[in-house]
Order: structure tokens, then sequence, then C-alpha cells
């Protein structure tokens, strides 16, 4: 079953993806980190929302995104 990584409301509006701590294909677990994003000075982590495999990114380093913006899918 295919689980959205969904950006949840971190209080600062937009933010910066920085980083992916998994690549396509790798095996995730749930609550694990999955991404880093950047938010007026401060940092925040995305936890993997189910444990599988990272299926796709739909967003990538340096990229804006929005609170409810679905960052990939965890299958």
């Amino acid at each position: 079953m295919a689980t959205p990584i969904v950006l949840p409301d971190l209080g600062a509006g937009r933010v910066t993806l920085s980083v992916w701590y998994a690549d396509r294909g790798d095996p995730v677990l749930e609550g694990e980190r999955l991404v880093e994003v950047l938010a007026g000075g401060a940092t925040f982590e995305v936890v993997s929302p189910a444990t599988g495999r990272l299926k796709e990114k739909r967003v990538y380093p340096n990229e804006a995104i929005d609170v409810g913006q679905v960052l990939g899918v965890v299958e």
C-alpha cells in the first residue's frame, strides 16, 4: 500500500527541502527520519509515516514546499 510523506504544519509557512536521508528503493521504518527541511533558520526533520521502501521522491533539495505538500511515497 502506498503511503504519502506529507509536510506537516511546522508553524513556519513555506520551507525549503534541505536533505533526503534515503534514496529511492531504500527500506525505511515508520518514525525514521527521511527528510530535513529549513524554515526561518531552524532545521526540522520529517519522519516516515510507514514501514516499507521509499518508492518516490516528489521534491528535491533547495525546492520550496508548502504545508500539506506530498514530498514522496513509501510503499
